[in-house]
This record gives structure tokens, C-alpha cells and sequence, in this order.
């Protein structure tokens, strides 16, 4: 693609995440393609978006939904052909939307032609590609465990005592970023995308690429006798080296965004990430994405028990993080790894309602950085509730189930953790209107559909001033309107702190103009004082005041120009 001048172009992106399996399927065999994200370009323009990012399209079994990838170079014919991509970024293009890709480079699948060769043979040149173990005794070389659960080391068959790693499911075999060949192919088929004409990369696991070398086990956190594998495979000194090439050999030739998947960065450590300098043009913070339970990864430990407090304390700090760092913000609420956040934020489900959703949109909103937003979350879609583990379709929700249950949870309690956290509950098809099959497909889907969908489809609430769906269509065109755009991208953030427990409110100011932002996060009203200013932002119908204080309403959310 031709190289972006702009030094920082994606500061005035807004990103629509596309799962694609679950957007549109348009040759009914239940699962959704190419085809259907074309149909649905123009609906995505209507949200102010500017950039898709499209979950993993390549060539897979699909163990793990895409992200185990058997060919980089081609798409998986449950999507479509290459020739569906070209007229994919050829029809973005007209609508002046840029495409970026999932890459996937810490593990391939075990159907990689790469792997194939290296189980083919000990002496393939192919198993310096991933990381083989032997040991003597045939027993496995350490005690990791990894993030899918059971241990990290898989023997290969009819080879006693000769093991491979994988930081996830067995069928997804970590590469050896310590090999140059391995890292040289990579960036090749990185540059080769990104001569195609995508503008980038949302980066999967990429804190996973350096493991330690001593390969050496660690002290038990289970009853499996197993340590999490995170302990010495992620975020590991030496990480540095390969991120820089990986940006030089590749991001950096053509000016391309980039957002990494970075789990475990210490704050120090987020100048190197993020900064002018930095990895990536900006990373996700899962510092309040994962505030419900206390293990990212093995979330069958249990839910915290947050307060409003937390969150608002969480999405500062994080924003303070970034501005010390001189860096850029990747603002979300959802992804596909994500349960639905009108349900995870909002814990009593008589008060997940359309204002609520309206209410948590403006939190993030307008907050310094890019925002991203995943498929149907403009609607208020919600979380399932599904009856027994064969429901669901999710990798990790059922070694969670697994590992739950191993330690001593009652199978009632393990499918209610499995419940609220799966990221199944991000998966379910697109609600395109209230038809059997959400107007997703005339066939069964391939995962059932949420089952609290009742107002919460395109169709419904297109024709609806006040739904969730035209807020955030007015939320993008804020943020897009000319004499919005600078305060909104360049304006700095102060925290407004004598307010209500539960409201979060900030400004964003430039020059001698501000914006405030306020938004009642609870079902109560909240008093508090009244700022003055033009409103051009109310979630509802009015605006109470009791002589200088305002009252805001339960979920009211507001934006004042001062």
C-alpha cells in the first residue's frame, strides 16, 4: 500500500471491530463471510467508523476460531476466496475505509505446513520453526501450564520423550521467535499483506513471542501441580529485540497502525510500547477490561467484587499511563475475547437498558485516543445465559469449565462462571433484526443466538430516534464534526474528582475551550455542581437542576461545551 505521510494519521480513526464468522452470512451455511461484511459497508459508515478491523480470515481447522492459522496467504473458504478480500478493501476504499488484518505470529496451527514438515521429521530443518523438547527420563520439561489449561509440552507422536510447546491449546504450537529463518518468513508475509493495500494490524499475544530459556519449572499456583505459563512467557526480558525488528523490517515501511494485544506491560515499560518511538501505534489496557474477575486467564478463580470507584480509578490511571508515556490510547469496552459490557459493568440485569448502554458509550467515548467498537455493542447487545457446557463453542470457556471443576467447584457454579465470562457471549450472530435467526442467516447458526434480544437489532432500532444504535451514530458524528475533532483528538484530559462515588467526569480541554463529560453510573439520581455550558450531548429527555447543583438522572450521560 501506498505509504501514509501522516505520522500519527490513526489519531482520528473510530474502528468497527468485524467477527466475521458471526456479522453476515449471505450463502447460508450458517456461518458468516466476506460477502457479508461487503453487504454492510455502508452501515458501518453510518457509525462514523473509518477503520475495520476483521478477526482472523485465514486458512484454519478453526479449533480456536481462527486464531490457530494453517496458511497465512490464503482465506478460509467458510469466508470466501482471495478475490473476496480485493473486493472487500476495493469497496472500503470507495467508502474511504481503511481494512486492517489479525496477525497471529506467536503460534500457528498444527496443521501449518511449517509444523507438518517439523513432525515429519527430528532432523527437519523445520523444527527450529517451533520449540521441540527431549528429555531422558520422558517426562515433560517443566510444569507450565498453559492458558487453555493442562500443561504446555504435547509429545509428539512415536516419539517417546520428544515434546513441542504451546503457550495456548495443543493444537496451536508456539513459533521460535530465537530463529531468524522463522522471523524473516514472517515478516515477509507480513509486508506482503500490507502491499495488498490493508493499513495495518491489530497484533494478537504479542507479549508471548520471548519465552525464558531456562525452560526451568517454578513453584505450583494449582492443585494440578501446574504454573501458569504467563510467569515465563510473557512480557520476558529480550522481548525488545524482537519487537523492534518486527517493526522495522516491517510496520514501519509503510507507516501502518498497529494495535498489540499486550497483556502484562508494566507501566515503565509503556514507552517502549507506545511512545513516539514505540512497538505499536497504540495497545489495548486490560487493567479495566478484566475488573470482574480476579485472573485474566484463568478466570474460573472467581469474580472480584468492583466498585465504580475501581473502574473510574482504573481508566485514569491507564490514561495517565499513556500521557507519561507519550503514547496513544486504544479505547474499548468489548471485543471478541470480551463478555458483553452492559452486562459485565452493569450487574443488575433489570438495569442493563438502553440508557445504561448510551451511559457507558459516552465513558469511553470521548476519552484521549482511538475507539473501537465491536460488533452489535452498538446495539446493547447482552450476554447469554446457556443452560449446560455443550453449549458452548468456546475453547476457553470449557477448559475453564475443566479446570473449575478440578478445583472443587460444583458443576452449577462452574457453568455460572462459564456464563458471564465466555467469550462466546461476544460470538453469537449478529442482530440484524428479530427474526428467528437475527436476519444473521436463513440456516442455523453455527452458535445459537443470545437469548435476550427483545428491541436490540438493527432493523428496530434504525427506525428509533433514541436507540442505543443512533446515539452511537451521533457519538461518531461528534466526534467528526469540525469544530469537535481537535478538542476530541489533541485536547488534554483532566479528571474532575469532587464528584459523586458514582459518576465518572473528565474534561477535554484545548486553547480556552472545554468539553465535560459526566455520566451517572448507577441507578440513583446523583447531585452535583452545576457546571455551566451548552449541553450538546443528553442520553435523556431532560436536565433537572436544583438552583446551582445538577441532578443527574440514573444513567444520565452528558456533554457540556464551556
Amino acid at each position: 500500500m501506498e505509504k501514509l505521510n501522516n505520522k500519527r494519521w490513526w489519531g482520528k480513526e473510530i474502528v468497527y471491530q468485524v467477527y466475521p464468522r458471526s456479522f453476515q452470512d449471505t450463502n447460508n451455511d450458517g456461518i458468516g463471510d466476506l460477502q457479508g461484511i461487503i453487504e454492510h459497508l455502508d452501515y458501518i459508515k453510518s457509525l462514523g467508523v473509518s477503520t475495520i478491523w476483521i478477526s482472523p480470515i485465514y486458512k484454519s481447522p478453526m479449533f480456536d476460531m481462527g486464531y490457530d492459522i494453517s496458511d497465512y496467504q490464503d482465506i478460509d473458504p467458510q469466508f470466501g476466496t482471495m478475490d473476496d478480500f480485493d473486493e472487500l478493501l476495493q469497496e472500503a476504499k470507495k467508502r474511504k475505509i481503511k481494512i486492517i488484518m489479525d496477525l497471529v505470529v506467536n503460534h500457528t496451527s498444527d496443521q501449518h505446513e511449517w509444523f507438518q514438515r517439523a513432525l515429519s521429521s527430528p532432523t527437519s530443518p523445520y523444527r527450529e520453526y517451533y520449540i521441540f523438547k527431549t528429555t531422558r527420563d520422558e517426562k515433560k520439561p517443566n510444569n507450565w501450564r498453559s492458558i487453555f489449561g493442562g500443561s504446555t509440552w504435547t509429545e509428539v507422536q512415536g516419539e517417546p520423550g520428544t515434546y513441542y510447546f504451546h503457550t495456548f491449546a495443543a493444537q496451536q504450537p508456539d513459533l521460535n521467535w530465537e530463529n531468524p529463518e522463522l522471523r524473516r518468513k514472517i515478516y515477509q508475509m507480513i509486508n506482503w499483506w500490507l502491499d495488498k493495500g490493508i493499513a495495518g494490524f491489530r497484533i494478537d499475544a504479542i507479549t508471548h513471542l520471548k519465552k525464558d530459556l531456562d525452560w526451568a519449572s517454578i513453584p505450583a499456583d494449582g492443585i494440578d501441580g501446574l504454573a501458569a505459563v504467563i510467569k515465563k512467557g510473557q512480557n520476558r526480558p529480550g522481548l525488545d529485540l524482537f519487537l523492534n525488528e518486527l517493526k522495522r523490517e516491517t510496520f514501519d515501511k509503510y507507516n501502518a497502525l498497529t494495535v498489540g494485544e499486550a497483556y502484562g506491560v508494566p507501566a515503565e515499560d509503556l514507552k517502549k510500547f507506545i511512545g513516539p518511538n514505540g512497538y505499536f501505534s497504540m495497545i489495548f489496557d486490560f487493567s479495566y477490561m478484566n475488573i470482574e474477575v480476579k485472573s485474566a486467564d484463568e478466570w474460573y478463580r472467581g469474580k472480584t467484587n468492583w466498585t465504580i470507584a475501581e473502574l473510574k480509578h482504573a481508566f485514569f490511571n491507564s490514561q495517565r499511563a499513556v500521557k507519561i508515556a507519550q503514547g496513544w490510547s486504544a479505547n474499548v469496552l468489548e471485543n471478541h475475547d470480551q463478555p458483553r459490557v452492559l452486562s459485565k459493568l452493569i450487574k443488575n440485569t433489570y438495569e442493563q437498558t438502553p440508557n445504561a448502554a448510551k451511559a457507558l458509550a459516552t465513558m469511553y467515548y470521548f476519552l484521549p485516543g482511538t475507539p473501537f467498537i465491536y460488533q452489535g455493542q452498538e446495539l446493547g447487545m447482552k450476554n447469554f445465559k446457556r443452560e449446560k457446557i455443550d453449549d458452548f463453542n468456546d475453547v476457553s470457556s470449557i477448559n475453564n469449565y475443566k479446570m473449575a471443576l478440578q478445583e472443587g467447584y460444583s458443576h452449577a457454579k462452574a457453568l455460572e462462571i462459564v456464563n458471564s465470562k465466555s467469550r462466546d457471549n461476544a460470538r453469537t450472530p449478529m442482530q440484524w433484526n428479530d427474526e428467528e435467526f437475527g436476519g444473521f442467516s436463513k440456516s442455523k447458526p453455527w452458535l445459537k443466538m443470545g437469548n435476550d434480544r427483545e428491541g436490540i437489532d438493527v432493523r428496530t432500532e434504525d427506525k428509533k430516534s433514541d436507540s442505543v444504535l443512533n446515539y452511537y451514530r451521533k457519538l461518531g458524528q461528534l466526534r467528526r464534526r469540525p469544530e469537535y475533532q481537535d478538542i476530541f483528538v489533541k485536547g488534554e484530559l483532566e479528571e474532575i474528582q469532587d464528584v459523586p462515588t458514582n459518576v465518572v467526569a473528565y474534561r477535554r480541554v484545548l486553547n480556552n475551550r472545554q468539553v465535560i463529560v459526566l455520566v451517572n453510573l448507577s441507578n440513583e439520581k446523583q447531585m452535583l455542581q452545576n457546571f455551566g455550558g451548552d449541553i450538546i450531548l443528553n442520553n435523556q429527555q431532560t436536565l433537572q437542576k436544583d438552583g446551582e447543583k445538577l441532578i443527574l438522572l440514573a444513567y444520565q450521560a452528558l456533554l457540556l461545551e464551556k
